[in-house]
C-alpha cells in the first residue's frame, strides 16, 4: 500500500455537495483513515451511504478550540466547507464562515503542523474587469460591480490561505467553475434542473465555466499528493452560454427549450419581481439581483495550467456531466426530490 495512504486525513465540509465526492473518492483510493467535520445540525442525505466508513468529528468553524482538537494527528487537510449565497441577506454569513472560518481553519492548521492544505476557492475570488473576459490564474483582483458578496468573501478567505502560506502552512488552492451535478435539488446549480423542468421560458445571454463535482474531487486528491505547494489551478471543463446548459438539460428532461431571451429590462424586473414573491410567501429568492447580473456577463476561464502540471488529468465532458444528472433528477422526481450522487468515474 502507499505509504501517504495511511495518512490521517481531515475534510472540512464533508456533508456537501463537493466534500461529500471527495470523501468517496479518498475511500475508493484506499485511504484508510479519513475524518470529517460536521455541525450537529449538518444534514448527512449526501453521505448516508458511506457515512459509517468516515471518522466524523463534530465542530464549527467557528470554534477555534473544536478545530484544534479535530486536527491532532491530522497531515492532509482539505478545507472545502463554505456558505455559497448570492442572497444579499446571507452576506454577513458569508464572511464570518468563509472568512473568519477559514482564518481559524488556517490558525489551528498551523498549530497542528499540517503536512499540507487544499482549499476550495472559487473562479469568483479571481480577479474579474471591464478590459478582458479571458481569466487565468494570473489575473488581479480589483474592486468591481462584477464582484458579488459571495466572490468578496471567497476573495478574502483564500487571502487567509496565503497568509497561512507566509506563515510556514503548505497549502495549495483550487479555483472551480460552475460546479454540476446531483445533489440537493432545491440548491445550487442543481435547481436549474427544477427550472428547466417547470417549463421555465426564460435564457440568460451570458457564459461561464461548468467542471464536473467529480473531476474537482479527483484533481483536489492529485495536487494533495503532489509536490506542489504555493500555487493555484483553475478547474473548469468549459465555457458554455447558460442558454446552451439549459437547452441540454431540456432535452435531457423532454421538456420545451427556453425561448425568451433575458433582455437588461426583462433583468431588472425579474429579480425585482422575485424579491416581491420571496417577502410575500416567506421564502428565499431564486432570481437575486447578482444572480441576474452575474447571467448576463461573458467570462471564459483557461484551464491550461491545470491540464500541463497534471497531464493525465482528463475533463468529463459537461454534456455527459448533464446527462447523467438529468437521468437522477428523473428517478428523485418519481420519490419527493431527495438527495442523489453522481456514480464516481
Amino acid at each position: 500500500m502507499n505509504h501517504s495512504k495511511d495518512k490521517q486525513i481531515l475534510v472540512t465540509g464533508g456533508t456537501g455537495f463537493l466534500g461529500s465526492d471527495l470523501l468517496r473518492y479518498l475511500l475508493r483510493e484506499g485511504y484508510t483513515r479519513v475524518r470529517a467535520l460536521r455541525r450537529p445540525d449538518s444534514r448527512v442525505d449526501l453521505v448516508a451511504d458511506i457515512a459509517e466508513q468516515i471518522m466524523w468529528v463534530e465542530a464549527d468553524l467557528l470554534d477555534i478550540f473544536a478545530l484544534e482538537d479535530a486536527m491532532q494527528g491530522v497531515q492532509q487537510l482539505y478545507h472545502c466547507a463554505a456558505i455559497v449565497s448570492f442572497d444579499p441577506r446571507d452576506r454577513d454569513q458569508m464572511r464570518q464562515v468563509n472568512v473568519e472560518g477559514t482564518a481559524n481553519v488556517v490558525n489551528a492548521a498551523l498549530h497542528a503542523g499540517i503536512e499540507k492544505m487544499v482549499h476550495v476557492s472559487s473562479i469568483a475570488a479571481i480577479g474579474r474587469s471591464k478590459q478582458s473576459n479571458i481569466v487565468n490564474e494570473q489575473n488581479k483582483w480589483e474592486r468591481s460591480d462584477y464582484n458579488s458578496e459571495y466572490a468578496i468573501s471567497k476573495y478574502l478567505s483564500e487571502n487567509e490561505v496565503w497568509r497561512g502560506m507566509a506563515e510556514g502552512l503548505p497549502v495549495a488552492v483550487v479555483n472551480p467553475s460552475v460546479i454540476m451535478g446531483s445533489g440537493r435539488w432545491h440548491e445550487g446549480p442543481q435547481q436549474l434542473f427544477r427550472l428547466v423542468s417547470k417549463n421555465f421560458p426564460f435564457y440568460a445571454t451570458g457564459v461561464s465555466g461548468f467542471v464536473d463535482v467529480r473531476d474537482v474531487a479527483r484533481f483536489m486528491m492529485q495536487l494533495m499528493e503532489s509536490n506542489i505547494k504555493g500555487d493555484r489551478y483553475i478547474l473548469n471543463a468549459d465555457n458554455l452560454s447558460f442558454q446552451t446548459i439549459m437547452n441540454e438539460i431540456a432535452g435531457h428532461l423532454q421538456r420545451p427549450q427556453p425561448r425568451v431571451r433575458v433582455t437588461p429590462l426583462i433583468q431588472q424586473i425579474a429579480w425585482r419581481v422575485e424579491w416581491l414573491r420571496a417577502q410575500l410567501f416567506g421564502h428565499r429568492p431564486l432570481i437575486t439581483r447578482e444572480v441576474a447580473r452575474h447571467a448576463t456577463r461573458s467570462f471564459y476561464y483557461q484551464n491550461d495550467k491545470s491540464l500541463a502540471d497534471f497531464p493525465d488529468f482528463e475533463y468529463t465532458p459537461i454534456q455527459q456531466t448533464i446527462a447523467e444528472t438529468c437521468r437522477q433528477f428523473r428517478q428523485a422526481a418519481e420519490a419527493d426530490f431527495p438527495a442523489q450522487v453522481l456514480p464516481l468515474i
